[in-house]
């Protein structure tokens, strides 16, 4: 019987410890520092088959033209930026969404070549290559309905690729980090390595993350000048995530950062 109970308490103590640390880290970077490999056999294997790509004509929103002035300036924003927890049950408007995905990857000069998917975005990107993809998390936004939605810079718009609201079900596959299921939205990046490593070989991996970097601190300086909040996370269990979000092969899952209206 002893032996049972010690076996239980092994079982039971290193799931806590993995629930506990990733609610309370303190670290501007939140990532648990848990190893990803061995936690996933707890998580399971994605979304159990009730979540998949729309079939057909999959919906459509064309958002609404971002701003391109406001009333918080840059020094402001880089002044009072902060990572941001503890999220309020209270929805985000679209226009909010529109322009924090305009700052993330949004098209500031409209190109017709064809490499540029459009044209020069918010963010640089080593030979114009842009390796970046940028997804739009949406649980609680006004006038769209949850999903999973792949931002299209080319038109500025949002093309649902996932039914429904998948925000507790990223939340387990981010080691439980409750921010994840509390935001009402989030804004998901993964990468097209290929499209950098074409042109660069394994220097392109670099210069994808670096872009990375870029885009991120665009969507916590935006996400500041809303009155919004954001924290940038990469621990995750990458097939899981991949699966719930439903990415193509392709396709690198990077960062999770949460938005909405925080407590302060």
């Amino acid at each position: 019987m002893k032996a049972i109970a010690r076996f239980k308490i092994g079982l039971v103590l290193p799931l806590f410890v993995v629930a506990f640390s990733a609610c309370f880290n303190n670290d501007e970077f939140s990532d648990s520092g848990i190893n990803v490999e061995i936690f996933a056999a707890s998580v399971g294997a994605g979304n159990g088959g009730v979540l998949g790509r729309t079939d057909g004509s999959r919906r459509t929103y064309v958002l609404p033209a971002p701003a391109t002035d406001g009333a918080v300036s840059v020094e402001a924003a880089l002044a009072n930026r902060r990572s941001q927890r503890l999220f309020q049950d209270r929805a985000i408007s679209m226009e909010q969404l529109s322009q924090i995905l305009w700052a993330a990857y949004g098209i500031t000069l409209p190109s017709a070549d064809a490499q540029l998917r459009g044209g020069l975005r918010t963010t640089p990107s080593a030979g114009a290559l842009f390796p970046l993809e940028v997804y739009a998390i949406v649980g609680n936004v006004e006038g769209i309905e949850p999903g999973v939605y792949r931002y299209v810079p080319d038109g500025h718009k949002i093309v649902r690729v996932v039914d429904g609201d998948v925000r507790n079900e990223l939340m387990r596959a981010a080691l439980y980090q409750q921010m994840v299921g509390a935001a009402p939205a989030a804004v998901f990046f993964s990468a097209v390595f290929g499209r950098a490593t074409a042109r660069y070989g394994e220097r392109g991996i670099r210069y994808t993350y670096i872009e990375l970097g870029h885009s991120a601190q665009n969507v916590y300086l935006q996400a500041e000048a809303l009155g919004l909040g954001t924290v940038a996370i990469g621990a995750f269990i990458d097939g899981a995530v991949s699966r719930i979000l439903g990415l193509p092969a392709n396709e690198t899952p990077l960062y999770i950062m949460p938005i909405g209206y925080f407590y302060r």
